[in-house]
């Protein structure tokens, strides 16, 4: 199995070994999650190619919150830890502007970059270890109901099944996407290992707004 099959399966027990890979990054001022859903405005040619190489090879890019720079001109600095975007769908409402609909896949760590004379920016990634399936804990059991309201006034479209309520990382990631803070706090809030963790952060928040009880 080749490492572009693996990342179409998504399943971290695919390939034994350390999971490196290189792929093109598009470094963005918004953070995407796994099993999140992003829509990405394409225009530059450097990007209009790399999502038709991504689209004819069934193949994931990076998607980094940027560190330093703009989405626009020069390459930016990314931030190390991003998720792969599996592009869902694409449309051209007009000449030279594509819109991409992307799904996140796992999360990477960036080992090294490279910047192509077109000015894409190519990466050596490794995957990050996604911990096995835990509860919510009784302590942040009360972020259910709150999420169960989002999911159902945001609609499939921005909150797609399957839901996982029961799943203590993804409930972290969903209320991760919503919660109204600056791109540089969720990127922290991406970074984290410990799903607990990132529920324990995110049940204090929303409970000093009175939120959640």
């Amino acid at each position: 199995m080749n490492w572009l099959s693996f990342l179409r399966k998504g399943s971290p027990a695919a390939l034994p070994g350390p999971q490196c890979f290189e792929i093109p990054l598009f470094p963005l001022s918004a953070v995407l999650f796994p099993g999140g859903v992003l829509s990405v405005k394409v225009f530059e040619q450097r990007y209009l190619d790399m999502a038709a190489a991504c689209m004819k090879n069934d193949a994931p890019f990076g998607v980094c919150l940027i560190a330093k720079g703009k989405e626009v001109g020069p390459a930016a600095l990314p931030h190390k830890v991003g998720t792969l975007a599996h592009i869902d769908s694409g449309d051209m409402p007009q000449l030279g502007i594509l819109m991409l609909a992307v799904r996140g896949g796992r999360r990477f760590r960036i080992l090294s970059q490279t910047t192509q004379p077109d000015g894409l920016l190519r990466a050596q990634v490794e995957l990050l270890d996604e911990p096995m399936r835990q509860e919510v804990p009784a302590a942040q059991q009360g972020l259910l109901p709150l999420l169960q309201k989002i999911v159902g006034d945001l609609g499939a479209e921005k909150m797609p099944e399957p839901h996982a309520f029961d799943d203590a990382a993804w409930v972290g990631y969903r209320l991760s996407e919503v919660v109204p803070v600056q791109p540089l706090a969720k990127q922290k809030l991406l970074e984290l290992q410990d799903p607990l963790s990132r529920l324990e952060i995110l049940y204090a928040y929303f409970a000093q707004r009175k939120l959640v009880v």
